[in-house]
């Protein structure tokens, strides 16, 4: 990999995850539609985005060899299971009133990511790096006390993501084509879904012209982010995309906090104060260690 392609890593990485964190923003204007009915629009208007990206990047040829490749299907396939358990669980914890627990999933996720990274990938880190690790668990592990119980939606949504990660950056294929493929095996339980709901007239649909376009522009709000985080996979150390997940949860929580005027409480403060600081240990150690000789 050219010296290039390792650093569009980090804004690949930047986009993915800045994205997610500017997503309660977009997903606010749906209002009380279903989140199903959301998700399921979600993987249909990916796939039709996607679609045009493959054909305008004439990449019909590569999607349908690896789509016939049924050792790289099967794992795309259990990729995509575990991309549809993360959604589901989030939308469960959202709709069963514990966003703070869902919330702490992505604190935990990169966690989870840099474990996986020292475990099947033998990642190495630098003193520093511990000590950013170190300090990045404590602050979540502050934040679970606070909590009081076991977070199992919390994990769920941490190791589902984790594991998705870890398995893409396994499979031997392009992000795009990869991701298509993906979103393929998910699509027809989508058609299926949103199918009946309009049928039975409970479909929100073409309710009203913005609503339609807010369908519609879900697709791009879905596929683009699970691309740039694809790409970012592709050139980072687990390690390193990890501590790069931090920017999500931090939008989110900034936008809780200043645009819906959610409570900002200690426990909060001292969390977030401790992954920024490991944050930028992480990414000073990494700097020298990056221009350091080989």
């Amino acid at each position: 990999m050219s010296k290039l392609e390792q650093a569009l890593g980090p804004i690949y990485a930047v986009l993915a995850y800045g994205a997610w964190g500017l997503f309660p923003l977009y997903w606010k204007q749906f209002g009380t539609i279903p989140p199903w009915e959301i998700i399921s629009h979600r993987m249909i208007w990916s796939l039709v985005l996607l679609v045009g990206l493959l054909g305008l990047g004439k990449r019909w040829g590569a999607f349908c060899q690896a789509l016939v490749d049924w050792r790289r299907s099967g794992l795309l396939l259990l990729s995509a299971l575990l991309l549809a358990a993360n959604w589901g669980l989030y939308i469960f914890g959202v709709n069963s009133d514990r966003v703070v627990e869902t919330s702490l999933g992505y604190f935990i996720n990169p966690l989870v990511t840099v474990l996986l990274g020292a475990i099947f990938y033998q990642e190495r880190f630098r003193r520093a790096q511990v000590v950013a690790i170190a300090l990045a668990a404590t602050g979540v592990g502050l934040f679970v006390v606070q909590f009081g119980q076991v977070p199992w939606i919390a994990l769920g949504v941490a190791f589902s993501f984790a594991f998705y990660g870890l398995l893409r950056k396994g499979i031997a294929i392009a992000p795009l084509v990869g991701l298509a493929i993906e979103t393929l095996l998910l699509a027809p339980l989508a058609l299926i879904y949103v199918g009946q709901l309009q049928v039975s007239g409970a479909g929100n649909f073409l309710s009203s012209p913005s609503l339609t376009l807010l369908f519609i522009g879900s697709g791009i709000a879905t596929a683009l982010p699970l691309l740039w985080f694809n790409n970012a996979a592709k050139r980072l150390r687990l390690s390193t995309l990890g501590l790069f997940q931090y920017l999500a949860p931090s939008l989110q929580l900034l936008i809780g906090v200043w645009v819906y005027g959610e409570p900002f409480t200690r426990a909060h403060g001292i969390t977030f104060g401790l992954i920024w600081t490991a944050l930028l240990i992480y990414g000073i150690s990494a700097r020298i260690q990056s221009a350091q000789p080989s």
